[in-house]
């Protein structure tokens, strides 16, 4: 029997929370029985949501779905920092932000970050420099200078206020460090801010709602095997 996955596939999967994006690759490598598998851009481990996977001749388009635009849903804690800029690193108290209104996080998004901006990736990131990812830098104490890289924010909304938590909807094109967003924003309110959950829900014209679980999917390929 030709085994389809070789030939090629898009797999859709809602990644779920606490996995890593190539946790994701590593368990449907075993199932779809060939090696060609990757990933079309990464979610960090505690970001759950739309995760596009191509099998076969089709990592070759890997590039393709890398390049369209995302959209993600989550909250941002303000009052706080981490090292991290999210929850993988313990919060660092900064300032009460009981001073923040609707009306100052709306000019401030509004003024700075929607459109085309420079944004610093975060030092704990996967980014290569000198050969090495920066985390792996940043996690031994040494300081890790990153250039600015230039994005565009599409669409930075605020679907519900409850201080210290911002509820948020961002559309935005790749390369976009949501992390540094929430990092950024807080620090541009004054009050220090953290990205405390994330969910991408839709890369170009595909939606988390297309996607399956792992479970779904495991279900699904053991069936195309008979």
């Amino acid at each position: 029997m030709e085994n389809i996955f070789e030939q090629g596939q898009v797999l859709l999967i809602d990644k779920p929370l606490d996995w890593t994006s190539f946790d994701v690759v590593r368990k449907l490598r075993r199932l779809v029985r060939t090696k060609k598998i990757g990933h079309a851009g990464t979610l960090d481990p505690l970001a759950t949501g739309l995760l596009i996977l191509c099998t076969g001749k089709f990592t070759k388009r890997i590039n393709e779905y890398m390049a369209k635009e995302k959209e993600y849903t989550g909250t941002i804690t303000l009052g706080a920092y981490t090292p991290t800029y999210d929850l993988e690193s313990e919060p660092v108290v900064q300032k009460d932000p009981s001073y923040v209104t609707p009306d100052i996080v709306k000019e401030v998004i509004t003024t700075r970050f929607t459109g085309p901006i420079d944004q610093v990736p975060p030092a704990h990131s996967a980014i290569k420099v000198g050969g090495k990812r920066v985390y792996e830098l940043a996690r031994k104490g040494q300081e890790v200078k990153l250039d600015p890289r230039r994005v565009t924010i599409r669409t930075f909304e605020i679907t519900a206020f409850r201080l210290p938590v911002l509820e948020f909807r961002v559309v935005c094109s790749t390369g976009t460090y949501i992390r540094s967003l929430a990092n950024d924003l807080g620090a541009a309110l004054g009050c220090g801010g953290y990205l405390s959950s994330l969910r991408r829900t839709r890369i170009g014209e595909y939606t988390v709602e297309q996607a399956l679980t792992m479970e779904t999917a495991e279900k699904s390929i053991e069936n195309k095997f008979g």
